[in-house]
């Protein structure tokens, strides 16, 4: 929902990074994939019940994740394969948390189950309607791989995760309020993509 938003206005602020990459001569894919090494540290924190410092290694994560298609896109390196490594490493990274999540706080096993579940679903949601939209030319996405819009996006996640990491005492309630916003996504998606069908 925050997502395309955030990415209108994210290159204005990413160019000394972007010259970053360049001096170290980084390629877009090789940055989607530091991206997700970062995920598993983060992982391990998690694991070592170090949260705050695995929130701070997660948004650091995100960043890359975030200016990968940016870099790409500047550098005339975008490619096909770009895009469908850039979504890969992101549902790896959204689940390595939860993975992590539910080795420390064991007793909320359902909710991370849940997660789990809903994000298989939100993604072939997103990818389903995105391929629906583009092919309906109802779309201005400049992302290699067109994403439906939902409830829960990237931006959504990381606001989870960040609650779920300085809030731990709530996650009995965080956990199941955030289970429901994926469900409503997948709800959301279905029902835009029967409009559409229909139509």
């Amino acid at each position: 929902m925050i997502d395309n938003p955030f990415r209108q206005h994210l290159p204005k602020f990413v160019q000394p990074l972007i010259a970053f990459y360049k001096f170290l001569g980084l390629s877009p894919n090789q940055i989607s994939i530091l991206s997700l090494f970062i995920s598993f540290y983060c992982l391990w924190l998690i694991i070592s019940d170090q949260l705050i410092l695995a929130l701070i290694v997660w948004w650091a994560g995100r960043l890359l994740d975030g200016t990968d298609g940016i870099y790409a896109r500047q550098t005339h390196q975008a490619s096909a394969f770009g895009a469908y490594l850039d979504i890969v490493c992101d549902m790896a990274s959204y689940s390595l948390v939860v993975i992590g999540l539910s080795v420390t706080f064991p007793e909320f096993q359902m909710q991370w189950m849940l997660m789990v579940f809903f994000y298989v679903l939100c993604i072939a949601s997103a990818l389903s309607l995105g391929a629906l939209e583009a092919e309906h030319g109802n779309t201005k996405d400049n992302r290699g791989l067109r994403l439906g819009a939902g409830l829960a996006e990237g931006g959504e996640t990381g606001i989870a995760y960040s609650v779920f990491f300085v809030f731990p005492q709530y996650l009995s309630i965080t956990t199941w309020v955030w289970v429901a916003i994926l469900f409503t996504t997948v709800v959301s998606r279905t029902i835009l993509a029967h409009s559409i069908l229909k139509r």
